[in-house]
């Protein structure tokens, strides 16, 4: 009889351990039984707030659940997630400055790598390099020569410090090894007039912007930091025409707390890129000056983890990592 009981409780502690795992394995069966939260560390009507609204409501039809997007701006809306229930019901649509964060904030309290999971990447946003367009460089190799020939002499303007407008051109001027000063700027209205007045010698700007700004010949366009030239831009030639090192990918990607169960990471990751291949998603991404590029979470975090390694030392280089 005793062993019989001891038996017993043994086997129910076996269960009670067991309980969790077996409810975790199979949770992507189910999943979502809830409403699905995506987080956005930015403020309403940013590129990131539009891209994830873009996604709700196809993500909401296919997951029969409401998906609802909270705007929570700056630090604090990245730290909410990284402290958040690992459960799939918390996730976060951020930019490509989720891989700096730590480098420029002396005491932040969240890891970018290891606090997180990958989920997808969302889009690329290339980004063109404008110059006024009566500077004497007719293209980006003219421009090295020109940036070469009076070193500290010419600018380039970015809509604020570690931004992607200034990453954009920082990766150039250290692919390029010219001496071109950093004038940053309150936000995109101060920095694209920055150009077109020749304030600024260089600007990296989205799409949608640079052919505002061409058509009115306010700018000219020398070059496009994607990987291949864009068909919305085709006769612009990339950067890495001419400056084969040049590598530097604009991204927003959708994260979730680290430890959340790698099934429901895998089934989010397929029905975002199932989205993502929609024509009237892929329509209104282009709108944004985006292009869609949906990822394996492994090869997320494996860009997120290479990243953050690749720019701390340049943002070292730059002078601008906290100290």
């Amino acid at each position: 009889m005793r062993l019989f009981k001891t038996t017993a409780l043994a086997g129910a502690a076996l269960l009670a351990l067991a309980a969790p795992a077996l409810a975790q394995g199979s949770s992507a069966a189910t999943w979502p039984t809830q409403m699905v939260r995506i987080v956005v560390p930015f403020s309403a009507g940013s590129v990131t707030d539009t891209l994830a609204r873009i996604m709700t409501d196809k993500l909401a039809e296919m997951w029969k659940q409401q998906v609802i997007v909270e705007n929570r701006p700056g630090l604090p809306g990245t730290t909410s997630v990284a402290r958040g229930q690992a459960d799939g019901y918390t996730l976060m649509l951020t930019s490509n400055g989720h891989t700096i964060a730590k480098t420029i904030n002396k005491n932040i309290s969240f890891d970018p790598v290891a606090d997180f999971a990958g989920v997808t990447k969302i889009a690329s946003v290339p980004m063109v390099a404008v110059v006024p367009p009566d500077l004497p460089a007719k293209n980006l190799a003219e421009f090295i020569a020109l940036a070469k020939e009076k070193p500290g002499k010419l600018n380039f303007s970015s809509a604020g410090l570690a931004s992607t407008t200034f990453l954009s051109a920082e990766v150039l001027k250290q692919a390029a090894k010219i001496d071109v000063q950093h004038v940053p700027y309150k936000g995109t209205p101060e920095a694209t007039t920055a150009v077109i007045r020749g304030d600024s010698q260089l600007y990296f700007t989205p799409i949608p912007l640079a052919q505002e700004l061409t058509a009115g010949n306010k700018v000219r366009a020398i070059a496009i930091n994607s990987g291949t030239r864009s068909d919305q831009m085709p006769d612009i030639p990339t950067v890495k025409e001419t400056v084969p090192s040049y590598d530097y990918d604009s991204w927003f990607a959708v994260l979730a707390p680290a430890g959340t169960p790698k099934d429901v990471i895998a089934k989010a990751s397929r029905d975002i890129a199932t989205v993502l291949k929609m024509p009237d998603v892929i329509e209104k991404v282009k709108q944004q000056g985006a292009v869609p590029a949906p990822t394996s979470p492994e090869a997320l975090d494996a860009q997120i983890k290479r990243e953050v390694e690749l720019y701390a030392k340049l943002l070292q280089e730059a002078g601008v990592a906290a100290k």
